[in-house]
């Protein structure tokens, strides 16, 4: 049997800490309201237990401080009016004058029909507070309750960071019944779900609202606390060299090399995956993470050789997912580390339609205007455009046997020779690897694998550099190394 929906009481006292609630809101004046508004303002009042349909003030999760903005639906849909959108937008404002993290939860119909327009147009201001609560780099965490429609979904319910929903929650523009009634057909059944939304790349998860604290606790893990102790030692010496470029090419494209999974299995915690670009579309060869390497919080984001493959290409959609994840470390100040690890992006009618060489173009130029600090990790295959467009960034690590190349190395030995049997030969004459790559500044630090190298061992090592690299940046006064920048600007 379904649970009955949450109210907003119970809900702040499932997320926050104990006694830790302070409200900031201020009682409601409806006396110059028309009386028939009023007298449903009063019922719906003792309906629900709150004066209005938005209850707003801090608290703790897990011991982090953090305001909160949570509807009830019980007051009249949770429809937002003139008051209920006041009482957001000072909340809002309030956070970010106080430097918190908010967590909105929210369960509307959307705009109060019985104020009309002004109220309408109030969505307009919640938004403006919530991007200047962004633009002071504060996170907005939202978690979308059964039902969250109209105006509500419209604007502050779709400007988060992380965005989730609860298990089975209509999530939708427009309110089912009143398509039907507008169109005389009912809505497409299954759209307007939170599972179906997941899985389209507008939400990042669906999660239970018993589940929201845990969220609430792993983001905030990495968005606000700082870096911790590192744990890995880093792998000292030089390359061993036991093996040939194109020896090296061969082992990256074997099954059980280490792939951006493992560094995220064995080299970090606290790890939230997001999911999508948060505008409709998901490709599942691009991961995308909030988590900490060895203690270094960051956002990441990496080619998932693993779900690679010529019947799943790496698409446009995920070079728009890497750049969803570059816009929230900027705009976070958070660090950014990309993985590379591609036989290249997908070739196809399909790929040329969604712009997947406007896309490259861009990552590429996002990475290079980037104020945070940035890695970049060349993990194993560096093919094509789409290795390029994760590529450039203030420092870049490469594990021994990855490698970076215009083509595969069997296209560049069709194009030159018309076969692919000098595709070893092609390897070496085009530099592809890293020891190359090294000698021309390309790359900054190797980290070595040795003959008897397993894929969690390299995974850690990996990591450690990686969290170190990070260290160097994000210490006062220091000098990350540009050199890939310079190189790209010949």
């Amino acid at each position: 049997m379904a649970r009955r929906p949450w109210t907003a009481h119970e809900l702040l006292d499932l997320v926050l800490d104990a006694g830790s609630f302070e409200s900031w809101d201020e009682p409601i004046d409806i006396s110059g309201q028309p009386e028939a508004y009023r007298l449903q303002l009063e019922a719906a009042a003792a309906r629900a237990g709150t004066d209005e349909s938005v209850l707003t003030g801090r608290g703790l999760v897990r011991g982090r401080p953090v305001a909160v903005v949570v509807n009830e639906f019980r007051f009249l849909a949770g429809s937002i009016g003139r008051a209920a959108a006041e009482r957001i937008t000072a909340a809002v404002r309030r956070a970010t004058a106080e430097g918190l993290p908010v967590l909105a939860s929210t369960a509307s119909g959307g705009t109060r029909m019985q104020e009309g327009t002004p109220a309408f147009v109030h969505m307009v201001e919640i938004s403006r507070a919530l991007m200047a609560h962004r633009a002071a780099r504060l996170p907005y965490l939202v978690h979308l309750r059964h039902p969250t429609t109209g105006g509500v979904y419209a604007s502050w319910g779709s400007l988060g960071h992380v965005t989730v929903a609860e298990p089975g929650a209509l999530v939708g523009f427009l309110g089912p019944k009143v398509y039907e009634a507008l169109n005389g057909e009912p809505f497409p059944a299954g759209v307007q779900t939170a599972e179906n939304l997941a899985a389209k790349g507008v939400l990042d998860a669906v999660v239970a609202a018993e589940d929201l604290p845990m969220l609430v606790d792993r983001a905030l893990g990495v968005l606000v606390d700082g870096p911790t102790v590192p744990r890995f030692d880093r792998r000292d010496g030089e390359p061993s060299g036991h093996l040939s470029t194109w020896e090296s090419i061969e082992d990256t494209r074997r099954p059980g090399r280490a792939g951006v999974r493992e560094l995220l299995r064995h080299g970090a915690t606290g790890t939230l995956r997001l999911n999508g670009t948060d505008e409709g579309e998901r490709d599942s060869t691009m991961l995308v993470a909030l988590t900490r390497l060895d203690g270094q919080p960051c956002v990441l984001v990496g080619q998932d050789r693993a779900r690679q493959s010529p019947t799943s290409p790496m698409g446009p959609g995920a070079l728009r997912e890497a750049r969803r994840a570059m816009r929230l470390a900027e705009e976070l100040g958070m660090p950014l580390v990309t993985v590379i690890d591609t036989p290249g992006a997908e070739l196809s009618a399909r790929a040329e339609e969604g712009a997947i060489a406007g896309e490259i173009a861009r990552c590429i130029a996002t990475l290079t205007t980037m104020t945070v600090p940035t890695v970049s990790v060349v993990l194993g295959q560096g093919c094509g455009g789409g290795a390029l467009a994760l590529l450039p960034a203030h420092e870049v690590i490469a594990a021994e046997h990855a490698w970076l190349s215009p083509l595969p190395p069997e296209g560049a030995s069709a194009i030159v020779h018309g076969d692919v049997t000098h595709a070893a030969e092609m390897a070496e004459l085009q530099q592809v690897g890293v020891l190359d790559l090294a000698a021309r500044g390309i790359v900054s630090r190797i980290v070595p694998e040795p003959p008897d190298d397993t894929a969690p061992a390299l995974a850690v090592a990996v990591v450690a550099e990686c969290a170190a690299a990070l260290r160097r940046q994000t210490q006062p006064h220091s000098s990350p190394t540009r050199e890939l920048r310079r190189v790209l600007r010949g």
